[in-house]
């Protein structure tokens, strides 16, 4: 059977790379998807209908369900729009698959604020809003006695878990995605829904010219493309479906042939007293700390 049969998922950004990726597979495994997508620039500029219009083609060649739709998920009233758009389609929210992004990458001392509201705006504004009217719904309807069994699914990034340089708006945007996935777990359990991130590693418009240098393609067309955003989107469709309930709040790191859990902030090594620490025995107290300590990990881009 198909893991995803009778679900209703929504995609963001759902017209290339990755959400593209994400949207082909969950309705290969039965789901109804609306695939959303401004068509915008890798830069967030522009509007165009033509990449979710190509993906809901390709959908429907293969016998699925699927509408598009284009909202800004970042507009408060456009994210409701979107929510509201899967019930009209296909009478009901299932899984809402947050993947929308752009990039600005400036290093932190050129960073300007245009850039810093653009990005903010697109990957974290745009992960609350249609989480927070998707979860405005399931609530609603377990209140009225419906047992649920809803998915939010989040894109963090390495570049939000270890940071990354020239990347310092992205990367605090992804780490804030980070901590409200923990905060939508915790909070939305009573209702019936989980929520988990990915952090993705995949070829897409915004890394295209790394892992082009880093990678590369594969020259023999048959051979397996290692870093094809197809290859993540088989976790994204088990996390969608029901066999994915007891999971949440987590963050799944996705790279090449690898699946694995990304271990965030944990409580370290302390010292305690029972009075107030005075500055200058701070030094001593510290360097005992980082010596109990393992060494963090390194920032992408150090060389490390």
């Amino acid at each position: 059977m198909n893991l995803c049969s009778g679900r209703v998922v929504v995609v963001t950004g759902a017209g290339r790379g990755l959400g593209r990726a994400h949207a082909l597979e969950l309705a290969r495994q039965g789901a109804a998807v609306v695939v959303n997508d401004l068509g915008a620039a890798l830069d967030g500029t522009g509007i165009s209908s033509g990449p979710a219009a190509e993906v809901e083609r390709e959908i429907l060649a293969e016998g699925g369900r699927v509408v598009t739709n284009g909202e800004d998920v970042a507009d408060w009233e456009g994210a409701r729009r979107l929510v509201a758009a899967a019930y009209e389609a296909f009478g009901g929210l299932d899984v809402v698959v947050n993947n929308a992004g752009i990039v600005r990458d400036r290093m932190f001392v050129n960073a300007t604020e245009e850039e810093w509201e653009a990005v903010t705006r697109v990957h974290l504004k745009g992960h609350f809003a249609v989480a927070r009217w998707a979860a405005a719904s399931w609530r609603d309807r377990a209140k009225d006695g419906e047992a649920l069994d809803a998915r939010i699914i989040n894109t963090t990034s390495g570049a939000g878990l270890l940071g990354s340089l020239g990347q310092s708006v992205y990367s605090a945007a992804k780490a804030a995605i980070a901590g409200l996935t923990l905060v939508q777990a915790a909070e939305l359990a009573r209702y019936g829904v989980t929520a988990n991130a990915i952090a993705p590693a995949a070829r897409t418009r915004m890394t295209e010219e790394v892992f082009a240098t880093t990678m590369g393609r594969p020259e023999d067309a048959e051979a397996f493309d290692a870093m094809a955003p197809e290859n993540v989107s088989p976790l994204v469709a088990w996390l969608a479906s029901e066999e994915s309930r007891g999971v949440t709040g987590r963050v799944f790191e996705v790279e090449p042939g690898r699946v694995g859990l990304a271990d965030g902030w944990q409580h370290g090594p302390a010292e305690e007293q029972a009075r107030r620490w005075e500055a200058e025995e701070l030094g001593a107290v510290v360097g005992r700390l980082l010596e109990k300590a393992p060494p963090p990990a390194p920032v992408y881009g150090t060389g490390l």
